[in-house]
């Protein structure tokens, strides 16, 4: 009796199932791996696309781009959420090595689990990794490349945009896309959201081009507006001009037509006295956020003044910054002093694109990128790919330094942490060891993508390390060979990859309990492996419908 007293009670919804210990740890790290085996597919040059589709909106999007494969994809599973959550942080912090982090993430959680299925307790592996994490940053540290020039930067933007549908085009998309940092860059500080990357369909890669100044997608609200000005004040609204609907439960009678006539009248002296606070302010140009009723574009109109209305959050924001205006929520509220200031403003045709660009603004420090190409699957790829190039080349500029890619940082990362791991006594000794055979598996996996003998090729790597640090996998060759002029990455895609990885895999390393709610382990597709049963992801081999779920 007094045993069945001392016994734990949980109290748990029906249907809710438990996995404790190794089984907790088991699971979890399944449906890790087989979230990472998705992505791993697509890393490097030689790295192949996905498809997602999404059947509701009749959408197709083809990438390789790990962060947007992840994002679209339905991932349900607490473990392998934590593995989408490092890579779309990846892709904000960085702009790239999304794919990196994900299968480094992965490969770390399986030495873990080989290690504790062996006998090492999870708390040593935890400090091993803890220990080996900060050693490969100072080794990453030592091998660091210092990097102050356009060359070195263009390099940069090629790495990032190489295998993203761009590789015809890179030399061209990366002058683009330093000129354009350059362009932001105030005091070290690289500042992309004045950036504007305006995607138009039609035409070639070649055309595309940066421009002074910002350009929308936006064409004044009546065709007989003035389309080119000069010395523009803009005022920036997030007020609709528009009367404002009824209440659900309002109510109005009309009697008679003169009552029809008076309402109606009412309405033009709503959107006058809009339109007038518009012009007291001293404005030609408007841009509204929301919508602008047909009659109050006839009104601005005769005011002279130009309006756009449904203009982007972001190129509002833009916009703010530019012209030295500020957004204002209440038109009543509109004054001189709220006003930006461009000095031309033109609609142009592009292709079979109107679009509307703003020059000679208050901040110079703004550009936009005219983004070229046949359809737009190749103009979306496109600007995934600048996105990367982006992230990458801004990181460089502020942090001056880089590595060489290819494989060879995570060579002599393992190599050195070997040599480390040497000086550590105890069972710690072994999570350090894994932690290095964890960082391989980026240029093992850039082998396996390129169909090369991946045991030689990392056996080569290896040795040639012993006399250089530059050594890397030429995937085009199929050879090792030295990468420093070849392929180069920014330092900080390769910290926060290490950092992320450990971290996420750390946390779920700590989980010993898991507890699924009724319905949680509804599988997902025909599979053997319990993993995919609450990940939202498939098995080995299970990429069909459940391995892309609605986005």
């Amino acid at each position: 009796m007094a045993n069945n007293v001392n016994q734990p009670i949980f109290i748990l919804p029906q249907g809710s199932e438990r996995f404790k210990g190794r089984d907790a740890l088991h699971l979890n790290i399944r449906a890790a791996k087989a979230l990472s085996s998705i992505v791993r597919t697509t890393l490097g040059p030689k790295g192949q696309d996905k498809m997602l589709v999404n059947k509701k909106l009749n959408d197709v999007i083809v990438t390789n781009d790990g962060a947007t494969i992840l994002r679209e994809m339905s991932i349900t599973q607490p473990a392998a959420r934590m593995l989408v959550d490092i890579a779309i942080k990846q892709e904000d912090v960085v702009g790239d090595g999304t794919t990196s982090v994900v299968i480094i993430a992965g490969e770390l959680l399986a030495q873990a689990q080989e290690l504790i299925d062996n006998g090492v307790p999870a708390p040593i592996v935890l400090k091993g990794y803890e220990d080996a994490k900060n050693k490969t940053l100072e080794i990453l540290e030592d091998i660091a490349i210092e990097a102050d020039d356009d060359e070195i930067l263009k390099k940069v933007a090629m790495t990032a945009m190489t295998g993203k549908g761009a590789e015809y085009a890179k030399d061209h998309l990366a002058d683009i896309v330093v000129k354009a940092c350059r362009k932001v860059t105030d005091d070290g500080k690289v500042y992309n959201k004045r950036v504007n990357t305006q995607r138009i369909n039609g035409g070639s890669i070649d055309d595309s081009e940066v421009v002074d100044g910002l350009l929308v997608d936006n064409t004044p609200v009546d065709p007989n507006m003035e389309t080119d000005i000069k010395d523009a004040k803009i005022a920036l609204l997030k007020y609709p001009i528009e009367v404002r609907d009824l209440t659900m439960n309002s109510k109005i009678d009309l009697s008679s037509p003169s009552a029809m006539n008076a309402f109606l009248e009412n309405e033009q002296e709503i959107l006058k006295d809009l339109v007038k606070c518009v012009k007291d302010s001293g404005a030609n140009v408007l841009m509204c956020q929301k919508g602008i009723d047909d009659m109050a574009a006839h009104y601005l109109k005769e005011a002279g003044i130009t309006a756009f209305k449904r203009v982007k959050n972001t190129d509002m924001d833009r916009l703010e910054q530019a012209t030295g205006g500020k957004i204002i929520l209440d038109v009543q509220d509109l004054k001189p002093e709220h006003l930006g200031h461009a000095g031309h403003i033109y609609t142009e045709k592009i292709f079979d694109q109107e679009v509307t660009f703003f020059k000679d603004l208050e901040d110079s420090k703004a550009c936009s990128i005219i983004l070229r190409g046949s359809t737009r699957y190749v103009t979306g790829e496109l600007a995934l790919a600048m996105d990367d190039a982006m992230g990458v080349v801004s990181a460089t500029i502020e942090d001056g330094e880089v590595v060489v890619g290819g494989g060879a940082p995570e060579i002599e990362m393992a190599r050195r942490l070997r040599d480390y791991s040497e000086t550590v006594s105890g069972k710690e000794q072994l999570a350090i060891k894994g932690f290095a055979k964890a960082l391989e598996v980026v240029p093992r996996t850039l082998a396996e993508n390129a169909g090369l003998d991946t045991v030689n090729i990392i056996a080569e790597l290896i040795g040639s390390h012993e006399n250089s640090n530059t050594m890397g996998l030429d995937v085009y060759q199929g050879k090792v060979v030295d990468m420093s002029d070849e392929v180069i990455e920014p330092i900080r895609v390769k910290k926060q990859a290490i950092n992320a990885a450990t971290e996420a895999s750390s946390m779920i390393i700590r989980i010993d309990d898991v507890v699924a709610a009724k319905n949680a382990l509804k599988q997902t597709g025909p599979t053997d492996d319990p993993a995919s049963q609450i990940a939202g992801v498939p098995g080995a081999g299970q990429l069909g419908d459940a391995g892309m779920p609605p986005m």
